[in-house]
């Protein structure tokens, strides 16, 4: 049985209260335990097709739903860069707490959740190559995310959200 895998990257941008930004980025290496791990240009494009729900979370929690793909409220799209997010930011505590967080430069970053379909993955001694994913959820994180280089921007009509760009760095 596959096992839901979570990888996470910094980079948040909030503008018009919508956050929006990087859930991953192409190339990138990251250590994961004894590995070494890069996601492949395309490793989404299958699970973007599909009819998968995905869901957008604080902390992987989904009872902290911000936004989905079912509902419209979550875009989704891969570009040469990575695999790029966009959502409004809702009226609910979670959302108010993200934003806050988002404003002061307190989040760590995005983090994904998936599976690693038969063949999605390549090997060569130990560097994981990630070819296709199978993508469940993405979530805004606290604390630090795995993959450097992803980004999160909130966007707001208020004048200091929308001078506000925060683009953090990983503490390593």
């Amino acid at each position: 049985m596959m096992q839901l895998e979570q990888r996470a990257v910094l980079e948040l941008r909030a503008k018009e209260r919508k956050l929006e930004g990087y859930v991953a980025r192409f190339g990138v290496e990251t250590r994961i335990g004894n590995f070494v791990e890069k996601i492949a240009p395309g490793a989404f494009t299958a699970s973007l097709r599909s009819d998968r729900d995905v869901l957008a979370l604080v902390d992987h929690d989904p009872s902290k739903v911000l936004a989905r793909t079912r509902s419209g409220t979550l875009q989704l799209r891969e570009d040469g860069d990575g695999l790029a997010f966009s959502f409004p930011v809702p009226e609910t505590q979670p959302g108010r707490d993200v934003l806050a967080l988002a404003e002061r430069g307190d989040l760590g970053g995005m983090s994904f959740g998936f599976l690693v379909p038969e063949g999605g993955e390549r090997w060569e001694g130990s560097q994981r190559t990630l070819t296709a994913v199978e993508l469940h959820e993405v979530s805004v994180v606290s604390a630090w995310p795995a993959y450097d280089g992803t980004s999160v921007l909130a966007r707001s009509r208020a004048p200091r959200l929308a001078l506000a760009r925060l683009y953090l760095e990983t503490c390593r």
